[in-house]
């Protein structure tokens, strides 16, 4: 197989009810949630929700007809189908972003949400969202925010050493990056995104905040301030909404039958033969799963 960076596999982890069910997140859902209306267009065709996980915000994408939704890890794949349901509006894809298995410049959508942070190289990430998005398709993007406050606080009172300032991102735990938003900036320009917006949200993210006021109180109150964004960037998550330049790839010829729109991750030979319980390529003779409503193409059928 071609080299790729390495992913962070939340297979068999209940991150849905650890994380967010039973872990006090409330508040930090109702943020992401305005955000996003704020950002969503009104209507799409087919959006691509990257890093899906168990589809804690497929339920906000009210205005796509159809969403395919693409993690790593199959566990949470298998939470997201539990939640939803098999329904023609949804397809649930395990996948290496990196290796994204659909053809270019199919989806006139996609949202990154909680994700790029696991990314050790975020600019390959990025480039292949970019392809797979047709001209004019929006790119809402959440990363973890570096020259956040908290961070700079830390870092002049010197109790942090890597510097908030400086363009490069930081690991501070395995696989898990904060950017610099003026880098983010660089990257998506560079692949031809047009940044329309910028919110800056999880401004209340302190512990004492988060018990001593109500969660619902705590988000309004960061509606109010998410604007400030576009002048400045000091909250640990900033979001980004991105329009795919006019001289990006045309549009995909397929009938955008899901079946038909899928390449091999590998030798991205397109189309592939389906088989009812996987998708043979004809190119590179791997086989590719599809058990359980997930296509699976982490690892090929031996």
């Amino acid at each position: 197989m071609t080299d790729s960076p390495p992913v962070c596999d939340y297979e068999g982890s209940d991150y849905q009810t650890s994380f967010w069910d039973k872990g006090g997140r409330a508040y930090e859902d109702k943020v992401e949630e305005i955000a996003l209306r704020r950002m969503l267009p009104a209507q799409g065709s087919l959006l691509l929700e990257l890093g899906a996980g168990a589809g804690r915000n497929t339920p906000r994408y009210t205005g796509y007809e159809r969403i395919v939704l693409l993690d790593y890890s199959r566990t949470q794949l298998a939470q997201a189908r539990e939640r939803l349901g098999d329904s023609p509006r949804y397809t649930y894809v395990a996948a290496d972003v990196y290796k994204i298995p659909f053809v270019d410049g199919l989806f006139d959508g996609a949202t990154m949400i909680r994700t790029l942070h696991h990314m050790a190289d975020a600019p390959k990430a990025l480039a292949q969202v970019r392809r797979v998005l047709v001209p004019g398709a929006a790119f809402i993007l959440e990363f973890a925010n570096k020259l956040n406050l908290k961070a700079i606080l830390r870092y002049w009172l010197g109790k942090q050493d890597w510097n908030p300032f400086s363009l490069e991102p930081v690991e501070f735990v395995a696989l898990n990056f904060d950017f610099h938003p003026k880098a983010i900036r660089q990257w998506m320009t560079e692949l031809g995104f047009r940044l329309e917006k910028t919110l800056t949200v999880s401004h209340f993210r302190l512990g004492i905040l988060k018990r001593l006021l109500p969660a619902s109180l705590l988000a309004a109150m960061d509606g109010l301030v998410q604007p400030t964004g576009a002048l400045w960037q000091l909250t640990p998550s900033v979001f980004v909404k991105a329009i795919v330049g006019r001289d990006a790839i045309p549009a995909a010829s397929a009938s955008h039958n899901i079946i038909d729109c899928f390449q091999c991750p590998e030798c991205t030979t397109h189309p592939l033969i389906n088989r009812a319980d996987h998708l043979d390529c004809p190119g590179c003779g791997r086989k590719w799963a599809f058990r359980d409503g997930i296509y699976d193409f982490r690892e090929p059928l031996a």
